[in-house]
């Protein structure tokens, strides 16, 4: 797979549309997909996605917040799981589950105990609410090599200052999925990140 770090958020994605869109993303390049638990039926659309589309993308979960959970997304076969804070057992379960944890933190505290669980990549959240100045700083004391996802007011046009600070990549929400929208304009909204991330990169 492409090692594209852009994370596609389907907050409130139902089961009958779900392919649809996460065929879409992965057509135009995609290569993580994110489908939050405070989603409708997430129970059937995670594993009917992994089923589908686990070979040709990292299929997983957003808005974990516990260990049981995190039971519950391994047994559908989830390999993401997208914590919005840093809750170390709940990072320790899905670690040794074998599943790649995405923890959300906002400070250096929350980074380093996310990594002492076993977190594999931190998302800084809200990172509008901070800014790249921010992340930079934050990055720097950081181990250079663990991935930092901006996440939280990202779009097409600041994806790029986001990257010069530091982020391997983003988590990408309302700007390119928003509920009820079509395939077509998810397809669309794909290509213009995909198109700033080359651009950037």
């Amino acid at each position: 797979m492409d090692d594209i770090k852009l994370v596609a958020i389907l907050r409130g994605i139902r089961p009958a549309e779900a392919a649809d869109h996460v065929g879409a993303l992965i057509e135009e390049g995609f290569r993580y997909v994110e489908i939050p638990l405070n989603s409708p039926d997430w129970q059937q659309s995670i594993p009917q996605m992994v089923k589908r589309y686990g070979e040709q993308a990292v299929i997983g979960a957003g808005t974990v917040l516990t260990a049981s959970q995190v039971e519950t997304l391994a047994e559908a076969g989830a390999a993401l799981i997208v914590t919005p804070n840093t809750q170390p057992a709940t990072i320790r379960r899905a670690v040794a589950k074998g599943i790649l944890v995405c923890a959300g933190c906002a400070t250096a505290t929350e980074a380093f105990n996310a990594l002492e669980a076993g977190a594999q990549w931190l998302k800084i959240f809200p990172s509008s609410a901070f800014g790249p100045g921010y992340i930079a700083a934050l990055k720097a004391v950081l181990p250079p090599e663990v991935p930092v996802l901006a996440v939280g007011g990202i779009t097409p046009e600041n994806l790029a200052d986001y990257l010069a600070a530091g982020c391997a990549g983003a988590g990408l929400g309302s700007d390119l999925y928003r509920a009820g929208q079509s395939a077509a304009q998810t397809r669309q909204q794909a290509r213009r990140y995909l198109a700033a991330w080359r651009d950037a990169r």
